[in-house]
C-alpha cells in the first residue's frame, strides 16, 4: 500500500482516531455539539484558586475542543454556547450574578467570548493539518489560540472602556500565568491522547 493511501486513511482528528461508533451520523454529531456546549458551561463555572486571579478552565476547554473535534464540530459547539448565553441561559462565567443574555455579551468580556469561536475554529483547522500530535505543534497551536482570544478580547475591552484605560493590566497580564499553565497541560495531554488512540 502506498504512503499516499496510508495518509488518506489515517485519521485527521483525535475524535476520529478514537474509533467511536456512529461518529459520522447526524445524531452523533448533534449530541457531540450539545455535550461540548455543556462542557463549556461547566468549564466557565469552575474556578481553581491561583495567583494573581482564580484559574478558569474555559480557554483550555475551548482550544481543546478545537484540537479534538475539529473546526466544524468545535465551532458549532462554541456557537451553540454563545447562542445559549445570548438567549439568557446562565452559561457564562459569573452568570446570573453579573447579568445574562445580550447585555452580558456586550459587556467587557464579550470580545473574549467571540474570540472563543474563532480560536476553536482555528485550532480545529490546525488539528486537521496534523497539529496537536506532538509537543511542538501543540504548544504552538495553543499559543495561537490564546493570541486570537486575547486579541479580540482586548480590542473589545479597549473599544468599550477607552484606550486611555490600563487595558492590558485589566485584560491580559493577570491571566498570563494561568494560561501558561493550561498550555503546558494541553501540551502534555494531547500528544499522549494521540499515542493512546494509536494503540487502540
Amino acid at each position: 500500500m502506498s504512503d499516499t493511501t496510508n495518509a488518506m486513511r489515517s485519521p485527521r482528528l483525535l475524535v476520529d482516531a478514537l474509533g467511536l461508533p456512529a461518529r459520522n451520523s447526524m445524531a452523533w454529531r448533534l449530541a457531540t455539539v450539545v455535550a461540548a456546549s455543556l462542557l463549556l458551561t461547566l468549564s466557565a463555572k469552575i474556578e481553581v484558586p491561583f495567583y494573581p486571579v482564580p484559574l478558569s478552565l474555559q480557554t483550555f476547554a475551548v482550544l481543546g475542543l478545537g484540537f479534538v473535534l475539529g473546526p466544524r464540530l468545535a465551532g458549532s459547539a462554541v456557537l451553540l454556547y454563545l447562542v445559549e448565553g445570548a438567549a439568557g441561559l446562565p452559561v457564562f462565567a459569573g452568570t446570573p450574578e453579573k447579568g445574562i443574555g445580550l447585555a452580558y455579551l456586550m459587556g467587557p468580556t464579550g470580545g473574549y467570548l467571540v474570540g472563543f469561536l474563532f480560536a476553536a475554529v482555528i485550532c480545529g483547522l490546525l488539528a486537521e493539518k496534523g497539529w496537536g500530535r506532538n509537543i511542538v505543534s501543540t504548544l504552538a497551536g495553543m499559543v495561537i489560540g490564546n493570541i486570537v482570544i486575547y486579541a479580540l478580547g482586548l480590542f473589545w475591552l479597549g473599544t468599550l472602556l477607552g484606550w486611555d484605560k490600563p487595558i492590558l493590566d485589566w485584560g491580559l497580564y493577570p491571566f498570563l500565568a494561568g494560561d501558561a499553565l493550561k498550555i503546558a497541560l494541553a501540551t502534555a495531554l494531547l500528544p499522549a491522547a494521540w499515542k493512546l488512540a494509536a494503540h487502540r
